[in-house]
């Protein structure tokens, strides 16, 4: 077991095999192997894992290491050694998001990203929740005049269990109050599903519960809790189909009614927008956004929880931690690019953070 330049290299010197106490580890950055380190880490112990891996056969980021195989299948095997190590580490509660870009071998684009989703699938501990595609507002032009220009890059979000965080409102919640409207009549307009309960075929007993729960939900418009709503109504409204039926359909079936409720917020969309970060001045050649990580650990983390990066390159995600109230933990094994990133953390201001919150 090999470390670099850690304050833990008496652990490598035991035999048998013990895991580190996070507690020590909180708010640095180590120079590391991510493997090894990974190997020591305790179980359940961190909240979020979010990186973004060296891409294969793009860059010299130096040091050796992951990104610099000889062959695809290689990379994606040692990629997948090491998201491995991720379902035991994170709590039941957690969530790991790996960001990966593609690759042209041969005239072909070669689908990396997906073909490593694929594998981490197959991994039984985990499940894929989400691919959000970062569409890049400021994409690098090339000289091709036969291949559209390559604008996105996905960052696939697993799960360890279906209790992880989410926090949906924190996410792009700036949109939300873009979007936030007042709908102060809307009483009005909702008391046509009276007249439409009245006329439908119904049982009594279901009647009356369908006015009750309307009255209800009424109530929310004018209080503001919610926008608006929808009603839809056993023999009256057609049912739900495709990702839509189950739960709908279900509550129409059994209770004769349901009721969507909209809150007014912004749709969140597995799509965000962002410019490349601007690499000048900047030791590190590749740096993915910061108001995309933060708004990743703002949806899967929750203040005071432990956010983990173990390719951490310049810092972006330990920055996005610090920034939210978070405890970070970074593992890179570029000594160069170790202390870079400590640099740029120190800079970090907490009171001047974009986004926050």
């Amino acid at each position: 077991m090999e470390y670099i330049n850690t304050n833990l290299t008496l652990l490598k010197k035991q035999e048998n095999k013990s895991y580190m106490k996070v507690e020590g580890l909180l708010n640095k950055v180590h120079c590391a192997n991510a493997l090894s380190f990974l190997q020591r880490m305790p179980c359940d112990s961190v909240d979020l894992i979010i990186t973004s891996p060296p891409y294969f056969q793009q860059r010299k980021y130096g040091a050796g290491g992951i990104g610099n195989e000889t062959t695809e299948e290689e990379y994606i095997d040692n990629l997948i050694s090491i998201f491995n190590e991720c379902p035991r580490i994170i709590k039941p509660t957690g969530a790991i998001v790996f960001n990966l870009g593609d690759k042209y071998l041969n005239g072909n684009l070669s689908l990396i990203p997906y073909k490593f989703a694929i594998k981490a699938s197959e991994n039984k501990n985990v499940f894929l929740i989400n691919q959000i595609t970062w569409a890049k507002t400021n994409p690098t032009p090339r000289q091709e005049h036969r291949k559209l220009i390559q604008s996105t890059e996905p960052f696939f979000i697993f799960a360890k269990t279906k209790n992880y965080h989410f926090n949906l409102d924190e996410y792009l919640s700036h949109l939300d109050r873009k979007n936030k409207k007042t709908n102060l009549s809307f009483s009005k307009a909702g008391s046509k599903y009276f007249d439409i309960i009245n006329q439908s075929d119904l049982k009594d007993e279901e009647k009356e519960n369908a006015k009750c729960e309307l009255e209800k939900v009424i109530t929310e418009v004018q209080l503001g809790k919610i926008e608006s709503f929808r009603m839809k109504i056993r023999g009256i409204h057609k049912e739900a189909y495709g990702g839509m039926d189950g739960g709908r359909n279900n509550q129409i079936r059994k209770n004769g009614f349901t009721i969507i409720k909209i809150t007014g917020n912004a749709m969140k969309k597995d799509l965000i927008e962002s410019p490349v970060e601007a690499t000048k001045g900047n030791k590190h050649i590749a740096v993915y956004p910061l108001y995309i990580i933060q708004e990743l650990v703002k949806l899967l983390s929750n203040r005071g929880d432990i956010v983990l990066d173990p390719f951490c390159g310049s810092g972006t995600t330990c920055i996005a931690a610090k920034n939210l109230e978070r405890n970070y933990l970074g593992i890179e094994i570029n000594p160069e690019y170790v202390s870079l990133s400590e640099e740029r953390i120190n800079e970090t201001d907490i009171s001047c953070a974009e986004f926050l919150l």
